[in-house]
């Protein structure tokens, strides 16, 4: 009787056999917000690639200019940096294949990873890079170890090679809810959408470029490095300056490089000897022109014998001028007081003033900053100075206004060591100190504009153990209260990003800055 209570009828079986097969579609079906929070994602790394790439292009051709005007000094270095970047672009150059196999792979032979359509496929990355006919994945953690240890090699400094190492790890991975670890291929790729693998393949094009950065760098910092500056015995004359205003004094030291500083050298300038052992040798400039000189020092050495070291020299006597510079920069930024350094050389500051074209030029004692009014017009400076009872104009200089560059976003933490420090994405940074930041922030702290701005506003995009994107909106500057609980359950060695950052300038412009990658430590 009871096996005939749980008998159903082939209706009730087809029923409920829909209604698995249509729980399972729900359970895979990815929502379109999370898909286009990877895109945006995306496009941010892209933008990212292209700024990162711009810097290593700087940097490469210092290096190529520096072998073309010295090659004896500057060749080898040159040849090292040649096969970095030959190395590099290789890498790349796979990892957009692998890319492009994956695309093709959900959207067919036309398939274009800048414009996926089947970004919810969770087949086609799978597949591609897990197939055991292609083992495309293996080969591509292969390639990554290589070439970090090919750049690690490279650096001399041991915290960028363990930033370096860490950015470009491939080991095994253990997901939240398992037990045993996965390889780097299957946790990076195994069911994940295709605008995912994409994303994660082009945030390794990021870090790649980074190592590339950063190995570029070193190569150019070692260019000096060992050099001897001293091979042989020579006479210099080294001026105070060679030209030298009426009214002044020519000042110049004479030396013998490389001299034995218990034993000064004899010095004798037109045939007269240099009262003064140290050798410095002065006169008066009561008159415009260049002037001419000549001499020689004699040597005693230890054999008793003597060398004579000939040298000639000139300096130039020239009416009163005057200088005119923009501290910061040779440009002057329209929204902010630019300081300005004005002197007339001979003339005391209280006797000398300036005006501005296109904005204002105020004076506070010594010191004079420019704020100019319009963006893409010159400004001019024009000095005069009062000389001898009579106000005459010394100098009229031009300066290019431009607006204030992009500030970069950071976290302000406090050191162990009381201080002040700006997190900027791309390295490990403690889950304590994040925990204790109130918000995003954002200057241009590059030491010569220190220029702070506001951020009005962010989003952090995280992601679950199934690769799935969850963003979330910040609170104006500060973390909303969902960032930070979403920060609580972040565990070592995940990360996560902080994109469609804005802020506001003091010139009023608001600007959309580049992506975060914070890596939790």
């Amino acid at each position: 009787m009871g096996s005939n209570n749980t008998r159903l009828s082939p209706r009730q079986k087809m029923i409920n056999l829909m209604y698995i097969v249509l729980t399972a579609m729900l359970a895979l079906n990815v929502s379109s917000d999370v898909l286009d929070g990877f895109t945006q994602v995306h496009d941010g790394l892209n933008r990212s690639n292209s700024n990162v790439g711009q810097r290593n292009d700087v940097i490469y051709r210092q290096l190529e200019e520096f072998a073309r005007t010295n090659p004896d000094k500057g060749l080898s270095w040159y040849d090292k940096a040649s096969e970095v970047r030959k190395t590099t672009s290789g890498l790349y150059a796979y990892v957009d294949s692998v890319k492009l196999a994956i695309v093709r792979a959900a959207d067919g032979k036309d398939g274009d990873p800048e414009n996926i359509k089947s970004r919810d496929d969770l087949e086609a990355a799978s597949v591609t890079m897990l197939s055991p006919a292609t083992l495309r994945g293996e080969k591509l953690r292969h390639r990554i170890d290589d070439y970090r240890s090919y750049i690690t090699q490279l650096l001399p400094d041991s915290l960028k090679r363990a930033n370096i190492s860490a950015a470009l790890s491939t080991d095994p991975i253990l997901l939240k809810g398992t037990l045993t670890p996965q390889t780097w291929e299957e946790a990076q790729f195994d069911q994940k959408p295709v605008v995912a693998a994409v994303t994660l393949l082009t945030k390794l094009q990021n870090d790649i470029l980074y190592a590339e950065g950063e190995a570029l760098a070193t190569l150019y910092s070692q260019i000096d490095a060992g050099d001897v500056r001293v091979n042989e015995l020579n006479a210099f004359v080294i001026p105070q300056s060679r030209i030298v205003m009426r009214g002044g004094k020519y000042q110049a030291n004479i030396v013998l490089a490389a001299v034995d500083t218990t034993q000064r050298p004899e010095i004798f300038i037109n045939g007269s000897k240099l009262a003064n052992s140290n050798g410095i040798y002065e006169l008066g400039a009561n008159s415009t022109g260049t002037f001419d000189y000549k001499g020689y020092l004699e040597v005693q050495h230890g054999d008793g014998s003597t060398t004579r070291h000939d040298f000639s020299s000139a300096y130039t006597v020239i009416e009163p001028m005057a200088t005119v510079s923009a501290t910061m920069m040779n440009v002057l930024y329209a929204g902010i007081d630019n300081p300005v350094s004005i002197s007339v050389p001979g003339v005391p500051m209280s006797a000398i003033s300036a005006s501005m074209t296109n904005g204002t030029l105020t004076r506070s004692g010594d010191h004079w900053v420019a704020r100019p009014a319009t963006v893409g017009k010159e400004a001019v400076l024009s000095v005069t100075a009062n000389i001898d009872g009579r106000s005459t104009t010394v100098a009229n200089s031009t300066f290019r206004v431009r607006k204030l560059p992009d500030p970069t976003a950071y976290i302000a933490f406090t050191d162990q060591k009381g201080n002040v420090d700006h997190y900027k994405g791309g390295r490990p940074f403690a889950k304590t100190l994040l925990m204790q930041a109130p918000g995003l922030e954002a200057a241009i702290d590059d030491g010569l504009l220190d220029t702070k701005f506001k951020v009005v506003g962010f989003e952090t995009v995280f992601f679950d153990s199934m690769g799935n994107a969850i963003p979330e909106v910040s609170d104006g500057a500060n973390f909303s209260q969902r960032q930070k609980q979403s920060f609580q359950r972040l565990s070592r060695g995940k990360r996560f990003y902080i994109s469609r950052i804005r802020a506001i300038g003091p010139d009023g412009i608001t600007r959309d800055l580049s992506p975060m990658e914070v890596i939790v430590n």
